[in-house]
């Protein structure tokens, strides 16, 4: 069954257009609704949100929707997706549901999901719901309707669970850390949970007022950062996304390092403590570098499409635990169930405080091929597949890279967006070709 609302991350829209409407959402509400009720007689879902100022619109429209099929709703108000992970398996709770478009701007909303154990959704169950949408609605009489309340001490809840994946015995005192929280979920949040572990915090981008949230702050935008850093002379910078599941960090210097880079670190700092690292889960954008780093150690290392969601089951499959991507979505699973911004950082930290390493000691083995990606906006009936330019220039590219890059073409699952990428080991090469492909597509 083809998907007709979600994508690869839930469903994501500009606000006020289909499907971001509140009838929408208020139909899809009570069309998840009904699917739960289906297994559980009387089921309770968790509502978080990030800082847009649509939040509040489809919020209402949320729970009007579940409360019409007999479903029970509580509000969490802002935190980061992560966040709502953790507390619908720690309240026992039926679904979590999570109102963000993530990275987007504020214009973008979107809805997103959660198992009971607080894990991403399988597309069974996506299509299940696309299946119920399609149904009229069966209102349950009103002594069955759902109830609604909040839980006021949401956010404590999750600093203390952040907290409990950093070491006991360590503690961040002596660190001067900048922390963007990206005007987003984790705006009151991440500050505390970087403090109350020792570090003197600089804040942020934590000042959301409903339209700024990752405008020229946060993980895409660490240009910000950077600065920061160097103006405070800052031991590390951290930036997180508008819900706080991505991460980007800086060392003193104002050098970045991405998903990739902060992935290897996790899996070697495993190694030298001696704990088992089977094998790591990139997707098709992971770095050729990181690959050829992991597998010398005797790491294995497999590429999933990409999507953390696709990561994570790359990482279910083998019984693994880590896994990410370069945009910053990293998983530790015996740390949590999904990729956690904060978590991620913590663990990061915990490394160089535990062996007394900075992030360039941390790398000086590892040097990044380079990568050139550029983004190339589909209009809405365009079938970049069947373009003859962009087949012949891929082949061309492909045999002059062989063996030193790669070509990823890929449209993206949120965005109408085309995304060329061309990896090499020389910068000018990979530049050449990926402005040679991009070219060719918008030959279209």
């Amino acid at each position: 069954m083809t998907r007709l609302y979600f994508g690869t991350d839930g469903i994501r829209g500009t606000v006020g257009q289909a499907p971001i409407t509140p009838d929408f959402v208020l139909r899809l509400a009570h069309a998840v609704g009904r699917v739960l009720r289906q297994s559980e007689s009387r089921p309770t879902v968790l509502i978080g949100k990030d800082t847009r100022i649509s939040g509040y619109m489809l919020e209402s429209a949320l729970e009007s929707g579940f409360n019409s099929a007999g479903v029970d709703v509580v509000l969490l108000g802002p935190l980061p997706t992560p966040g709502v992970a953790y507390l619908t398996r720690a309240q026992r709770a039926s679904l979590g549901v999570v109102i963000s478009a993530s990275h987007n701007a504020f214009q973008d909303n979107g809805i997103k999901f959660f198992s009971a154990q607080g894990a991403k959704l399988p597309d069974s169950w996506e299509q299940d719901v696309e299946a119920a949408l399609q149904e009229a609605p069966v209102w349950v009489d009103s002594a069955s309707l759902g109830k609604a309340r909040r839980l006021d001490d949401a956010a404590g809840r999750y600093i203390e669970f952040c907290k409990s994946t950093f070491a006991n015995e360590l503690t961040l005192k002596g660190l001067r850390i900048v922390v963007d929280a990206a005007h987003g979920a984790a705006y009151h949040i991440a500050p505390k949970v970087f403090h109350e572990l020792g570090a003197e915090v600089i804040a942020m981008g934590c000042a959301p007022d409903g339209l700024n949230i990752n405008h020229e702050v946060g993980a895409t935008h660490p240009e910000a950062l950077v600065r920061s850093v160097r103006a405070n002379q800052a031991d590390l910078g951290i930036a997180l996304d508008g819900d706080a599941d991505r991460l980007q960090m800086v060392d003193a210097t104002g050098r970045l390092y991405n998903g990739d880079e902060l992935l290897y670190l996790l899996a070697l700092d495993r190694l030298e403590r001696g704990l088992p690292v089977p094998g790591v889960v990139g997707t098709l954008m992971t770095n050729m570098a990181v690959e050829l780093a992991l597998r010398e150690k005797g790491i294995d290392f497999v590429r999933a499409k990409v999507g953390d969601r696709y990561v994570l089951e790359q990482l279910e499959q083998k019984g693994w635990q880590l896994g990410g991507e370069g945009s910053g979505h990293l998983l530790a699973l015996d740390r949590h169930t999904t990729g956690d911004g904060l978590i991620s950082a913590l663990q990061v930290l915990q490394a160089c405080v535990r062996g007394q390493r900075t992030l360039p000691q941390w790398f000086s083995q590892l040097r990044l091929f380079p990568q050139t990606l550029i983004n190339v906006r589909l209009r809405p009936d365009q079938k970049w597949q069947q373009n003859t330019v962009l087949k012949a220039e891929i082949a061309e590219a492909e045999q002059a890279l062989a063996g030193a890059g790669r070509v990823l073409i890929r449209a993206s699952g949120t965005e109408p967006l085309l995304r060329v990428m061309v990896e090499a080991r020389d910068e000018a090469v990979a530049s050449r070709w990926a402005s040679r492909l991009a070219e060719a597509a918008r030959s279209a």
